[in-house]
């Protein structure tokens, strides 16, 4: 494991939020420059960091801390009726797990996704090289879960396999497909993926109370969140 006296953090440079009007967003991230490994990354997201290919970060706003990193304990998760309903909608659906490789087949269904549903934004018209810097790392342990129906890629399912849990990193999707809920499908897999490795938790990143974009996340129960340095029930 890194000595971690020799883990230094960074801020960014203050950029307009992706998720709340007005406000400025910055970020800590470990080290860069240093040779990150799994036994450190799995410490950091305890503590509420996350990744974005290579890179380690949490929020770090210094008059905002609306992001909260969140998980599912997934051993005492209940699915609701409409969780059933999305699994039942979806039982045509096969899944096989693959690991963390370029694929061109996955890069071409997630320009589709993007062009869909983040055409006018940062990610848009994304290359190989954005895909390789957002999804692709060479020191994780992660899955990439492919959803197919009757043989057609419909949906992939990014996550990195730690001590404690799996970190959702990234689902994408075809459009064609999105009254199957695909997104929230792939998260209940996922719990399911977790329960079958005998963890304890689905990291889902950030949550912002009243942000649209990440409503989603509130659904799953019970939820945890990381405030005041310690994990608490939301």
């Amino acid at each position: 494991m890194n000595d971690h006296t020799k883990l230094h953090f960074f801020a960014s440079t203050a950029e307009p939020c992706s998720y709340l009007e007005n406000r400025k967003a910055v970020s800590a991230f470990a080290n860069p420059h240093m040779d990150m490994d799994m036994e450190t990354y799995d410490e950091l997201i305890q503590h509420g960091f996350r990744r974005s290919g290579g890179y380690i970060y949490r929020p770090h706003c210094p008059n905002c801390q609306e992001c909260i990193s969140v998980r599912v304990p997934v051993r005492n998760h209940q699915y609701s009726r409409n969780e059933q309903r999305v699994i039942r909608r979806n039982r045509d659906i096969t899944k096989v797990g693959w690991n963390g490789k370029f694929r061109e087949q996955h890069f071409d269904l997630y320009q589709r996704y993007i062009s869909s549903r983040h055409s006018d934004g940062t990610m848009a018209n994304p290359k190989k090289s954005d895909y390789h810097r957002f999804l692709i790392c060479d020191w994780t342990d992660t899955m990439f879960t492919e959803f197919r129906l009757n043989g057609l890629l419909i949906a992939v399912a990014v996550a990195d396999v730690m001590s404690t849990g799996l970190s959702a990193v990234y689902t994408f999707f075809d459009p064609d497909y999105a009254n199957r809920s695909l997104g929230h499908f792939a998260i209940l897999h996922q719990i399911e993926q977790a329960r079958s490795r005998d963890l304890d938790y689905l990291y889902l990143g950030y949550w912002i109370r009243g942000c649209e974009k990440m409503s989603y996340k509130n659904r799953y129960k019970p939820l945890e969140g990381f405030i005041n340095d310690q994990w608490i029930p939301l």
